[in-house]
């Protein structure tokens, strides 16, 4: 179809199992660019909950990081990272450091914090050989086809998330909070709603009590929101999990999920979150000089196995508070 708002924003292809695509000419300046469509373009993601932009030829970190920060001025700090990620420029990153050969399944990014990212944009620099796709899948899809008593449970109760802050796996808490002052990261989990507990060799353990189902706050409907398949011991790698569990101990793993009243989550459920993920999942393979938008809240996201070198810049911007983006129903601690 058409895409009539200007010239320069030729084309939006809608196909099913695919985002939506539009396509563009090249700017000379990517920030003018920028500052003339991010309103046609944030109005694009809000009705198809992603869009990816083809024309740009995001081809360097200057051009890319350019654009990023003028379609959303106001770029969110990574805080509370799970894994480590390069700086760029301000509020730019690159890609989570995570194995090629394993794929992060679809999950909400941030969606276990206290004001979560309401748009990601990301940047590929450098395509890879094969696999690597930012696959996606719609929240409100995904929600309609789960279990209605499970969905019941989880907007009843939420969903824990435990985290081990140690050295070898994952961010370390000093990263992930962006200090090592014991009364800052304190200060930070009284104010975010997180318990935190010191470990007798130094490390950090914490707990946070998050809604598994909110409302989205522009269009209104009710999303799957969170991490709880991705963060659960369950999506590990089989060798990995046994790995950790010899290591750390079943209790002490870098991170799980549980209910929200404290039972834990079996494999049977994972399974069957991840597999509605599978069946609802649009991919569209990267290019080099791609950009796409996505609400985190109406669009899950992953990242597939790759081959070869793959080069993804990531910057998060809107993040809602938790009036923006409440609860479907009202959760119990636990």
């Amino acid at each position: 179809m058409s895409y009539p708002t200007t010239a320069s924003l030729l084309k939006l292809d809608l196909n099913p199992g695919k985002p939506a695509i539009l396509y563009t000419e090249t700017p000379d300046d990517v920030s003018t660019w920028a500052a003339e469509h991010h309103r046609a373009l944030r109005t694009l993601v809000t009705e198809h909950g992603s869009v990816l932009i083809r024309g740009l030829r995001l081809r360097d970190a200057d051009r890319a990081c350019a654009l990023l920060q003028r379609l959303a001025p106001a770029l969110m700090t990574d805080k509370e990272a799970f894994a480590p990620r390069q700086t760029y420029a301000s509020g730019v990153y690159s890609s989570s450091a995570w194995p090629p050969n394993q794929p992060m399944c679809m999950h909400h990014e941030l969606s276990y914090t206290l004001q979560p990212p309401g748009l990601m944009l990301f940047a590929c620099l450098t395509a890879p050989t094969t696999g690597g796709a930012t696959a996606l899948a719609d929240a409100p899809t995904v929600l309609e086809a789960l279990p209605t008593e499970l969905v019941h449970r989880f907007e009843q109760e939420g969903w824990l998330l435990t985290r081990t802050y140690n050295d070898e796996i994952g961010a370390p808490y000093a990263e992930a909070f962006g200090t090592d002052d014991r009364r800052a990261i304190e200060d930070y989990c009284r104010t975010n709603a997180i318990e935190f507990a010191w470990q007798p060799d130094g490390g950090l353990r914490t707990r946070q009590h998050r809604p598994a189902v909110t409302v989205h706050p522009l269009t209104g409907r009710r999303c799957w929101f969170n991490q709880i398949a991705f963060l659960n011991e369950w999506t590990i790698e089989p060798e990995i999990r046994e790995y950790l569990i010899d290591v750390y101990g079943a209790e002490q793993l870098p991170f799980n999920t549980r209910f929200g009243g404290g039972d834990p989550i079996g494999p049977d459920i994972i399974q069957l979150l991840n597999d509605t993920y599978t069946a609802h999942t649009a991919r569209e393979p990267w290019q080099a000089g791609d950009l796409m938008l996505v609400d985190n809240v109406l669009t899950a996201h992953s990242r597939e196995a790759f081959q070869g070198p793959r080069e993804v810049l990531v910057a998060m911007a809107e993040p809602l508070r938790p009036a923006e983006c409440p609860p479907t129903a009202e959760v119990s601690a636990g």
